[in-house]
């Protein structure tokens, strides 16, 4: 974009750090390679018990767009509502310090906004793994077409995007929204993504604005799923977004939200049935029939033998979800699929020593016209 002589915008970073020492040096490198130069990043040291934050203040004393603030261990939503306590930009972002940015990121989401006047803008995310970075389908399909100065009404499928670092507000918004990040809590993203597109107007750009590192450490939320506390974060916030979406009061964003986004991540779950302990178990169903119990995860938008480990699940029959999700763990592609001969209608095939089918509500089993 030409500015012709106009104040380029000051965007502020916020930068939570916690034992990030191999990463946090890239993640910098990445802000002070951004083609949008005007920007300032608040690098706030969450009680780090690593290098991390000797490492950003080494980073401040060469560049002064970065300041440093220290705290006591708070959490990822406590340090960023710190930060965001110290920034004077006219937009804000967040990047978490293990990962990066492209250089036309800042530059991209800032164009976007200054041409539509929206309140916050939405790019898309490269997974960076093994060295390679690949567009996650599901990102790549929330992106595309590309939208401008959209509300959740148009568009509700993009409450699946959750992340906090591949977006731009305009801090106006940000603080008059009243928005802030859940604390002492995991997945904190999504209550405050969720709350900012019923808020707002927003554009979704299909340029990748983030490169997002998937670490092989065992640190990961995304690696820790199998433990009591992990889930009853998963549930709070998930509880957190309904809330905000039914006060919304917009049935058809309601019912996205419940079938597809909330049920979206549950096959994650399902996966570690197997070798979960009864707490995990009694907790998962909890959760199951809190959230879906008047509906079923049957009308959900998972995948179809997601769908039937949900029906499982309810119905408190955890020896065979276990041998279901062993079962799929084991297969090179999707199940096989079955036609009624008498209805024509497509179910899926599961062996009968993995489960006596016939004892299943054939709503559980049922393929869609998409998935025959």
């Amino acid at each position: 974009m030409k500015w012709f002589g106009r104040r380029r915008p000051l965007v502020s970073v916020v930068v939570p750090v916690y034992a990030v020492e191999d990463w946090l040096p890239a993640c910098l490198e990445s802000l002070a390679a951004q083609t949008h130069t005007r920007w300032e990043a608040v690098v706030v040291d969450d009680g780090t018990p690593d290098r991390s934050g000797e490492i950003a203040d080494e980073w401040a004393a060469r560049d002064p767009r970065i300041r440093v603030v220290h705290t006591h261990n708070g959490g990822l939503g406590a340090a960023r509502n710190e930060g965001l306590r110290h920034v004077r930009g006219d937009y804000v972002g967040f990047l978490d310090s293990d990962d990066v940015l492209p250089p036309h990121a800042l530059a991209t989401l800032v164009a976007a906004l200054e041409a539509s006047g929206s309140d916050f803008a939405t790019g898309s995310v490269l997974r960076w793994e093994d060295g390679s970075l690949t567009e996650p389908p599901w990102m790549r399909r929330l992106h595309h077409p590309p939208l401008t100065g959209v509300r959740i009404h148009d568009h509700p499928e993009i409450l699946g995007d959750v992340f906090a670092w591949n977006k731009l507000f305009r801090r106006s918004f940000w603080e008059s929204a009243g928005l802030s990040w859940p604390e002492r809590v995991r997945y904190e993203d999504q209550p405050t993504t969720t709350r900012a597109y019923l808020a707002g107007t927003f554009d979704v750009l299909e340029e990748p604005v983030y490169h997002w590192r998937i670490r092989t450490d065992g640190t990961s939320i995304t690696q820790q799923r199998a433990s009591v506390p992990d889930l009853v974060d998963r549930w709070e916030t998930k509880r957190m977004t309904l809330a905000s979406v039914e006060a919304h009061g917009d049935p058809v964003v309601t019912s996205y939200a419940v079938d597809r986004v909330l049920a979206g991540d549950l096959w994650r779950y399902f996966l570690l049935i197997p070798g979960a302990s009864d707490e995990w178990w009694r907790l998962l169903r909890a959760g199951v029939l809190e959230l879906w119990g008047q509906r079923s995860l049957v009308h959900s938008g998972l995948p179809p033998v997601h769908r039937l480990c949900g029906w499982l699940v309810e119905q408190d029959r955890r020896p065979e979800a276990a041998a279901l999700m062993t079962w799929v763990a084991g297969l090179d592609g999707p199940a096989d699929r079955v036609q009624d001969v008498a209805s024509g209608e497509w179910r899926i095939a599961v062996p009968h020593r993995v489960l006596d089918t016939d004892t299943v509500d054939p709503a559980a089993l049922a393929l869609r016209p998409h998935e025959v």
